[in-house]
């Protein structure tokens, strides 16, 4: 256990070394207190009817099944590339709309641009919003549009708009104070000061943050295909897994889906690499 030690000077000038702090003990007050639930969980469990090698001889099979035999009999390989198509789609426009509506919100919560009033009421709101899964937005928003691709793209686009207003306001609480003040005093108006100093010097931290965001949205659109009906690929995951129960077609979903991340993280490294240099290079 890491002990964090600290120095008081007191009053005669000698220094009294004590170990720990607040932070400390509550940290270890907190793992210790889940650990004891987690063990009591157990002694809670229903384990009526369950047999351990029964039940590892079952998963063992199905794992084998899934990831070793993938296969496709409901749908063909063009159907299963159209349904990814339809997820990227919908992860892509709720990103697109969300960090447009978001940049703007964004510009109103930096306390460095905007009334102090103004930004901590949008601060409050948009947490508001970040506080309730993006599941349960959805699900909102299909009482009035009713299940479907509506209902999962305003979903993920109220999510979306609340989590990239906090980093994009951020970002932009981060720009040199000296840089706006100059500007200022040289009589530019706040949209000159935002579009000649924040904009140009937060743009890669924008872009990056609106790629990991569109990242997130693929994830949840893949759920949303099943919850939500929206269709895409998730909805296939769904009738594959729950309707026909075809370990095969679900290891090729779950392996065409894990495709698509792989080369979302890729794209979204490379970005990194050209727009965020390293000092070596």
């Amino acid at each position: 256990m890491t002990v964090y030690d600290y120095a008081k000077r007191t009053r005669s000038g000698k220094i009294n070394i004590r170990a720990g702090n607040k932070v400390d003990r509550s940290l270890n007050g907190t793992v210790v207190v889940l650990g004891i639930l987690t063990i009591a969980a157990f002694f809670f469990f229903d384990y009526r009817g369950f047999e351990l090698v029964r039940a590892i001889t079952e998963t063992t099979s199905n794992l084998q099944t899934m990831f070793l035999q993938p296969g496709l009999s409901h749908f063909d390989l063009s159907h299963a590339i159209y349904q990814v198509g339809v997820t990227l789609a919908l992860a892509m426009l709720a990103t697109i709309i969300g960090a447009v509506i978001a940049l703007f919100l964004a510009l109103w919560s930096a306390e460095n641009l905007s009334i102090g009033w103004v930004a901590k009421s949008i601060k409050i709101f948009v947490a508001f919003i970040r506080a309730v899964p993006t599941v349960l937005w959805v699900l909102i928003f299909a009482i009035a549009a009713g299940l479907g691709s509506a209902a999962a793209i305003l979903g993920m686009l109220f999510h979306s708009i609340a989590y990239l207003v906090k980093v994009f306001s951020e970002s932009f609480e981060e720009v040199d104070k000296g840089m706006i003040e100059a500007l200022r005093a040289t009589g530019a108006g706040w949209w000159q000061t935002v579009t000649h100093a924040v904009l140009p010097s937060t743009f890669t931290y924008l872009l990056s943050w609106t790629f990991l965001r569109f990242e997130i949205n693929f994830s949840v659109a893949v759920a949303m295909g099943a919850a939500a009906g929206a269709g895409g690929i998730g909805f296939e995951l769904f009738m594959a897994s729950g309707f026909y129960f075809d370990l095969r077609e679900v290891g090729f979903i779950t392996y065409a889906v894990l495709i698509v991340a792989v080369l979302l993280e890729v794209t979204s490294t490379r970005l990194k690499r050209r727009y965020f240099p390293t000092k070596a290079s």
